[in-house]
């Protein structure tokens, strides 16, 4: 699904009264609040979809596919998700 089919899923959901611009406003406000939660808690929780939280990855050698090199992967962050039993029961 694209943002623009989940903005048509959104509107059409809400009824009208509303424009899809705002409609896609208020999703790119929600998404924002989402990730500044992930970056200020290190996580975010929502009941029957799942949990988004910091992951740390350690620093590790790996190699360069086409020369066959050792090269230095730097340590970092990344998000991570966890996906509610619900959710995950009804795939």
């Amino acid at each position: 699904m694209t943002k623009q089919e989940l903005v048509e899923k959104v509107h059409d959901a809400a009824g009208e009264g509303h424009s899809r611009k705002l409609t896609g406003e208020v999703i790119d406000e929600a998404f924002a609040a989402i990730a500044k939660s992930i970056m200020d808690d290190g996580k975010f929780f929502y009941p029957g979809f799942g949990t988004f939280t910091v992951k740390e990855r350690k620093a590790r050698t790996g190699r360069n596919p086409r020369t066959g090199d050792e090269i230095a992967i730097p340590a970092s962050k990344t998000i991570g998700f966890k996906v509610a039993a619900g959710l995950k029961g009804s795939l």
